[in-house]
């Protein structure tokens, strides 16, 4: 029985499809850095309304966002051990993040569990600030996304800057600034990207 063979055009076909499938598997659709960085900024503006208008305890916007926080840890747990699907490939790329996750949890409960016993939070938010910077970076270097390597130095910035006010309100408006810069600014670039990408593939197979 003879193979079909396939023509040029099909084999320039198969092609594109594989390169915009590489590219795809490069990109981020951004929703995780959307959804954390409007998190962290709206914390960080309510806190800021709450101290000049004086609502309720300092924290209390912080607390919801932990108990959020924890909602979603919980929600994500459950879905990986629940609809548990074996992934086809398993790339170098993720492998990275997970472990850098793994890491990036655990520097920011020390800074956070710092923070309650002990470290100024006026102060405490600038090594927040500082620990986003390099993972904004992490992941900007390994996918070579432009948008968060530039986030990352801005986010360092405001880092420094935490280090020079000395009032909380200005610590809040220096947090907010950053996570725009450094987390929802990229974010919602990587989500437009990856929509695009993923556009042109499904242009590409039709």
């Amino acid at each position: 029985m003879e193979e079909k063979r396939i023509s040029e055009q099909e084999s320039l076909l198969i092609i594109q499809q594989m390169i915009h499938a590489a590219k795809a598997e490069q990109k981020d659709d951004g929703k995780g850095w959307i959804l954390w960085g409007w998190l962290l900024f709206f914390a960080s503006i309510f806190t800021y309304l709450n101290l000049k208008f004086n609502w309720v305890s300092t924290f209390f916007f912080w607390n919801v966002f932990g108990v959020i926080t924890l909602l979603l840890i919980s929600y994500e747990i459950a879905r990986f051990y629940l609809f548990k699907r074996k992934e086809k490939v398993r790339t170098y790329t993720k492998d990275l993040f997970e472990k850098l996750n793994i890491g990036f949890f655990f520097s920011l409960m020390l800074i956070i569990l710092s923070m309650n016993l002990g470290i100024s939070p006026l102060k405490g938010f600038g090594l927040l600030l500082g620990l986003y910077g390099f993972w904004i970076l992490i992941y900007g270097a390994v996918l070579n996304f432009k948008p968060s390597i530039i986030g990352a130095y801005i986010t360092w910035a405001f880092a420094f800057a935490t280090l020079f006010v000395n009032e909380f309100e200005w610590t809040m408006i220096l947090h907010a600034a950053a996570v725009l810069c450094g987390y929802i600014i990229p974010g919602h670039i990587a989500y437009r990207e990856f929509n695009k990408v993923n556009q042109e593939a499904k242009n590409i197979s039709v």
